[in-house]
Formats: structure tokens, sequence, C-alpha cells
């Protein structure tokens, strides 16, 4: 049902509810993961793939320590790393990649704040073709 699973992630603690939520329902279903951040800082908005700075170095480190955790469950997983706007990279790696299901977590931001502040799940949820879970974050 799920052979790609799409994870994008912010690098911070609410990654965890997607994260422990995803890996035993990718292990049953034998899917394949791909774990994407989008690197927000200057340098990314500025030189996208070319950037160098320690924000994209720890990117990448980020990427990898969650990499490993599926990898130890003998789950098929890769890292992406993209630049910019989130909302518009996610749908955009959608789009050109291809995927089953898109799993994210969220800050559980309430009506008004969502309203002004248009969050990246709530962006992506209305703009691909495939189902999204939304997880909200403890």
């Amino acid at each position: 049902m799920y052979g790609k699973i799409l994870i994008p992630l912010d690098a911070t603690p609410t990654d965890r509810a997607i994260v422990d939520h995803i890996r035993p329902l990718a292990k049953l279903m034998q899917s394949r993961v791909v774990l994407l951040h989008v690197a927000t800082g200057w340098a990314a908005q500025w030189f996208g793939r070319n950037a160098v700075s320690s924000e994209v170095d720890e990117d990448q480190a980020y990427l990898e320590s969650v990499r490993t955790e599926f990898a130890a469950d003998g789950i098929p997983v890769e890292t992406e790393l993209g630049y910019g706007d989130p909302a518009t990279e996610i749908v955009r790696w959608v789009g050109e990649n291809g995927c089953d299901l898109v799993a994210m977590s969220t800050h559980g931001h309430r009506a008004l704040a969502d309203l002004f502040l248009g969050t990246t799940a709530i962006r992506v949820q209305h703009r691909v073709k495939v189902p999204v879970l939304l997880l909200r974050a403890r």
C-alpha cells in the first residue's frame, strides 16, 4: 500500500512523533522511506545546493542520524536535503519523485495561528495529490 513514504523533517523535537510512528509502519508494510529536510538559513536561501554553512552541515548530520534509526530496523531509507521554503520544496519533491504517503509531524497550532502562519503541513496537505498523514507532536 505504501511502497514509498516521504517524511519531511524540520530537525526539531517535533520530528520524534512521526519518526516513532512511521518506523514500525514502514517495517510492517516493507516500505521504502525518504527523509527530507529543507534548509532555510541565509546560505540555503541564497545559494541553494551550492550552500556551504554550518547549518547545512548540521542538517546533513541530523538526516544521517535519523537515517541510521530506520536502517537499524532493516528499512530501506535514503535522505534528501532541500533548500528554501519547506512547503514549496516538499510539494516539488513529491511532484518530481512521487511517493505513496507524506507523513509529517505538526506543531499543533490552532485556527488563527494557522491562518496567519500558513503552516507547512497545511500548505503541503492542500497541494499534493497523495495521502498526507499529520501527526501532532506530543
